[in-house]
């Protein structure tokens, strides 16, 4: 394993390769724990480069056994190899020349998930960012693309299948016992981009016939016996290619597409071209198994990787600083993929939940970087909401600047301009500014300027003058390496509405541009003036989240209140209730700390009942309406010296009062919003459950008693109501004989499913309190749990470090203790996933004085562990020094 501290790399010292790749012809021969890796590879100098300059290709964790210059063996002396890089010299100035490079590796021993590794019986990969290098050595950057022709040997009984990128070109028998397959890929790619899977695997077969007529073959590879729960995914997926010919004109250009699910990876999906291969909680579900949730995610992700095809592989990053160029934009398409096959309103106000809750602590702490960073020492580390949430957040903001027709001419051009190339940011803003004429030079700030705005906004009405004038000002706070910011173009989509609800249209607007209901915010401070209103204005700012801000705009409850009834965007309704729930909130965490008794404003209560009532409003956007602000939530906006004890029993508190004020519209809730016949997981089934679920929360807190909860869970007749009814028996009464009897049944119903198991564990990791801890480490020697999966790792230390505030804060230090002990652990097998794990500390510094000396004596601890892997260093040195 590298134990380096890692080099860190700069934007600024990017330059292309001296050698051009022409071409890649790769031969594996499939051995548990001796596979040979033959790569030929065919360059030639880039014109201009120093005619005597060596080749240096990437290693990581290579043995050279085998290395030919035009099928002659190289003399020792014209190179040198060691594990992590291989340099040969005295190579033609001018002419083509053949490198022929032969490694041995051990898939078996392969921990990392990196490169090629073996698990299950099944042969994998995983090459992004930098895996390929654990396979052979190669130039393993982004910007180096060419054709591949991949030749698998293996063993035929234990690996009927061999599968790589590209078209099957054929396949045949190979000697006593083995057979190959050869595939071809035509398209020019980089190396993390390479695929290969072998192993024995169930399929489901379909075909989709593209808009030109073309007929491609469908395949997705699962578990045997898992055939059944991959028929939601290749619904997903011919509803993606459907969808992506008809929004973004783009047609898939293989003659085959295929996924492959396997249960040890350390990402959620890759987007491999024409071979992905996902973690199998985003591919597999039926009703027994799979929540609402669950179904969402793989309709989510399926497509996510899918519209890769296009914005990610056709078109890739010239480097890794340009990672948002293909997560950030092709997260933005899944969004508006996602928004037409469901509700865009509740899809929106999840999408914002997400943001807030995990991108937002991200750029207000110590690993805070810009959306295109200029920096990194691991790039594993950069695969960030940031990245992808913030990414995509940009992306929608040039969509809103430009409008529905300027946008489409803008990727028009981007898909025409780049086809087959390499870009950067720069390249993808030019064709909107091409297409538009709009100069976007200020907007580009958001790109490189880290932190979340601040917009501070305050009115007043002129009755004389008919007028309204809003003050505006922003502030970008200081982050690691950016100590001060330029003022950023920020489009807040705004309406203003009477007192009787309608809406108000101004006449005209000064001081400011102000277009289909835009405001343009360029200035540090900006003041406009709305003509023609004739009465005092209810003003709604940042409709649909347009942009990624915190806004601080005074405004009563009376006046959050006629928006939650009356606003016509209903993510704008979510968030005045928003609005009207964080002030009670915030007040009774604090009320709580000192021993206070919480009383929630009457207005807040009512407001929120109602709206949970108002049968006019879709039972999924009511549920979410329900679902109030978390508590990381409320520990965010209090921005500081947080006891995770105070600010659980505040929420408990208010959740108390409005069950109470509410119980019998929570009652009627629940016994009507039922669904009736098979199971369906379309959105308005969904909806339905997750109101109905909603009401049971409350009654649980209403009754105060497990034999609601207890009731639900034994009448469940599918995922959703199951485990929202056990998380409710685990979480409001952890002791009591129901809640003990329901996880055994779940358990003992379930064991023989691993995606259902990371539910069982993921519930009792979230279990409030300190007393939680000593379930983790017991549930830690439970023989369902596996140290080595992801999955298993992430559902039970994962859980209890993110969203456990109460089990994982305690008081004494213990949780971050444990959590330094599991880091440490993990990170001699999965350096990646303990990385990721990791940042659960991030937030540390907002901690009250005894909590935070804890969490930093913990982290310090990893930071002074030995062999410490170059991703967790990276995470630990930047989380302490922020």
């Amino acid at each position: 394993m590298r134990t380096d501290t890692g080099q860190v790399i700069h934007l600024a010292d990017y330059r292309p390769t001296d050698f051009v790749l022409e071409r890649v012809d790769l031969t594996f021969e499939l051995d548990p724990t001796e596979t040979k890796v033959e790569a030929r590879l065919i360059f030639h100098r880039r014109p201009g480069t120093d005619p005597a300059a060596p080749i240096v290709l990437d290693g990581d964790e290579l043995t050279l056994s085998g290395l030919l210059l035009d099928q002659v063996e190289l003399d020792p002396s014209r190179y040198d190899a060691t594990p992590e890089s291989l340099t040969v010299r005295d190579l033609p100035e001018s002419a083509p020349f053949e490198l022929t490079i032969t490694t041995v590796i051990n898939p078996g021993a392969n921990t990392k998930l990196m490169g090629l590794y073996r698990t299950g019986g099944i042969y994998c990969t995983q090459c992004e960012a930098e895996g390929f290098r654990r396979i052979t050595y190669f130039p393993d950057r982004p910007d180096v693309l060419a054709p591949f022709t991949v030749n698998i040997i293996a063993d035929k009984d234990a690996n009927p299948l061999l599968l790589s990128n590209g078209n099957f070109l054929g396949g045949a028998g190979y000697g006593p016992g083995k057979h190959f397959a050869a595939w071809f890929d035509p398209h020019p790619k980089p190396s993390y981009l390479f695929a290969l899977v072998a192993g024995d695997l169930g399929v489901v077969e379909d075909t989709f016939t593209t808009m030109s007529g073309r007929e491609v073959v469908l395949k997705i590879y699962v578990e045997h016996g898992n055939e059944p729960r991959a028929t939601y995914a290749m619904d997903a997926l011919k509803r993606s290619m459907r969808w992506d010919e008809e929004r973004f004109g783009r047609e898939y250009d293989l003659d085959i597409f295929m996924i492959v699910a396997v249960s040890d990876f350390n990402m959620g999906a890759m987007e491999n071209k024409g071979l992905n291969v996902f973690n199998d909680k985003y591919v597999l579900a039926d009703p027994e198994t799979a929540t609402d949730a669950d179904y969402a995610n793989i309709e989510t992700i399926i497509a996510h990787e899918y519209f890769h095809n296009w914005t990610g592989n056709r078109i890739t990053c010239r480097d890794w600083f340009q990672l948002c160029l293909k997560e950030g934009l092709t997260v933005y398409r899944d969004h508006e993929f996602s928004s037409d096959q469901r509700s865009r309103a509740v899809k929106r106000i999840a999408e914002v939940r997400h943001l807030k809750s995990e991108q937002f602590p991200e750029d207000g702490g110590p690993l805070a970087h810009p959306v295109r960073p200029t920096t990194y020492r691991e790039i594993n580390n950069f695969y960030t909401t940031t990245v992808y949430e913030k990414g995509s957040e940009v992306t929608r903001m040039i969509a809103t600047l430009l409008g529905k027709d300027g946008f489409k001419k803008g990727m028009d051009l981007y898909f025409d301009r780049h086809d087959g190339e390499a870009v950067t940011i720069e390249d993808f803003v030019k064709c909107f500014e091409d297409a538009s004429g709009r100069d976007l030079t200020q907007f580009s700030l958001w790109y490189h300027q880290a932190g979340t705005p601040l917009v501070t906004a305050s009115g007043s009405y002129d009755a004389a003058a008919g007028s309204f004038t809003l003050s505006l000002e922003q502030m970008i706070p200081a982050t690691p390496g950016q100590p001060s910011k330029e003022p950023m173009h920020i489009p807040l989509s705004l309406a203003l509405f009477g007192e009787n609800g309608g809406k108000i249209e101004p006449t005209s607007v000064d001081g400011a541009e102000y277009t289909g209901e835009v405001l343009h915010l360029t200035g540090r401070t900006q003041t406009a003036v709305f003509h023609g209103i004739g009465s005092r204005p209810v003003v709604s700012i940042n409709r649909s989240f347009s942009a990624p801000i915190n806004l601080h705009f005074d405004q009563s409850p009376a006046d959050l209140a006629r928006l939650a009834r009356h606003e016509t965007d209903h993510f704008a309704r979510w968030q005045a209730l928003t609005d009207l729930a964080l002030p009670n909130l915030l007040k009774a965490a604090r009320d709580a700390r000192e021993g206070k008794p919480v009383v929630c404003e009457a207005t807040f209560v009512e407001t929120l009942i109602a709206a949970a009532d108002g049968e006019s409003l879709e039972p999924a956007f009511r549920a979410q309406a329900l679902a109030l602000p978390s508590e990381s939530d409320i520990a965010r906006e209090l921005g500081g010296n947080n006891d995770p004890d105070a600010i659980h029993a505040g929420r408990q508190a208010v959740l108390k009062q409005i069950a109470d004020a509410g119980k019998d519209v929570f009652a009627g809730l629940y016994a009507a919003m039922t669904t009736s016949g098979d199971f369906n997981p379309d959105a308005k089934s969904a909806g339905l459950r997750a109101l109905r679920n909603s009401a049971l929360t409350y009654l649980s807190h209403a009754e105060e008693t497990p034999t609601r909860a207890k009731a639900a869970f034994d009448a469940a007749n599918n995922m959703t109501d199951l485990s929202h009814a056990l998380t409710i028996l685990a979480h409001r009464f952890p002791d009591s004989a129901e809640t003990s009897e329901a996880l055994a049944t779940f358990r003992d119903r379930f064991a023989e499913n691993a995606l259902v198991i990371d539910k069982w564990f993921a519930i009792q990791a979230g279990i409030p309190g300190a007393k939680t801890l000593g379930r983790v480490r017991a549930l830690m020697d439970d023989p369902l749990f596996k140290r080595t999966n992801p999955n298993r790792m992430r559902s039970l230390v994962g859980t209890f470090a993110f969203a456990n505030p109460t089990g994982f804060g305690r008081a004494d230090g213990e949780g971050y203790r444990f959590l330094a002990d599991q880091i440490l652990d993990i990170d001699g097998r999965n350096p990646q996933l303990a990385a990721r794990i990791l940042t659960s500390m991030r937030s540390w510094r907002s901690l009250e004085s005894v909590r935070a000396d804890h969490a930093r004596s913990a982290l310090i601890e990893i930071e002074r562990a030995a062999d410490l892997s170059t991703d967790v260093r990276d995470i630990v040195e930047r989380t302490l020094k922020g």
